[in-house]
């Protein structure tokens, strides 16, 4: 089996070898550099990141039990396929933990909180402009973490990181379907209930703005 260990395995690498294969390669899968059913192979991770093969085995193990990665018996690794099914499942947990989040930010809701989400959609535009995906997919997530850090909620937000974690391919397909030409509407929204202190406005744009993109793959 590909992830087995073997006698003559090399011993267990530094642990900021492994941390640094699997931060990097979960940032890749997150923000949607690598397509759904993408395969991987640990020679090519451990090259990728000049790393040996014990890391990438130790890094694709915590990705996979993250559901960041698909992991056959026989050791076959890819980024996964979602099913219509799990699509609306975890575009039902984003409408849970975010406007969540977002309420829980709303009172630290500051004027320079507010300029530093107007300047990420900025970035978004430029993305957009680009016809850069990947831009546009890490640009949108650091509009949705930098309101939700304010929460001071660390749990439910992990909770949400690894819902975005495991649906990085899938969104990548989706910018692809959607062909925007400019930012989240709902961001917008998102801003104007933020100024107004407008916490049932916030939470609606936000919920629609988790999960208007991700029911039409779902369709």
């Amino acid at each position: 089996m590909l992830l087995s260990s073997r006698p003559n395995d090399p011993a267990p690498a530094a642990p900021h070898v492994h941390d640094r294969v699997y931060r990097s390669l979960r940032t890749r899968i997150m923000h949607g550099e690598l397509a759904p059913g993408t395969p991987l192979t640990l020679r090519g991770i451990g090259r990728e990141y000049s790393a040996s093969m014990t890391p990438a085995r130790e890094a694709v193990r915590r990705l996979a039990a993250e559901g960041a990665l698909t992991l056959t018996a026989s050791g076959r690794v890819s980024t996964p396929e979602l099913s219509n099914e799990r699509i609306e499942e975890l575009a039902a947990l984003r409408a849970l933990l975010e406007p969540e989040l977002a309420a829980r930010a709303l009172p630290r809701a500051h004027l320079a909180l507010i300029e530093r989400l107007e300047m990420i959609q900025a970035s978004i535009a430029q993305s957009i402009a680009r016809e850069d995906a990947v831009g546009y997919l890490r640009t949108n997530l650091e509009f949705h973490r930098t309101l939700y850090l304010r929460a001071q909620a660390p749990a439910i937000l992990a909770m949400a990181e690894t819902v975005w974690l495991q649906l990085g391919p899938t969104m990548r397909k989706l910018y692809g379907r959607l062909r925007r030409t400019e930012p989240p509407h709902f961001h917008k929204l998102m801003i104007a209930a933020l100024k107004a202190g407008d916490e049932p406005g916030l939470r609606l744009s936000v919920r629609m703005d988790v999960t208007q993109g991700l029911k039409l793959l779902a369709q």
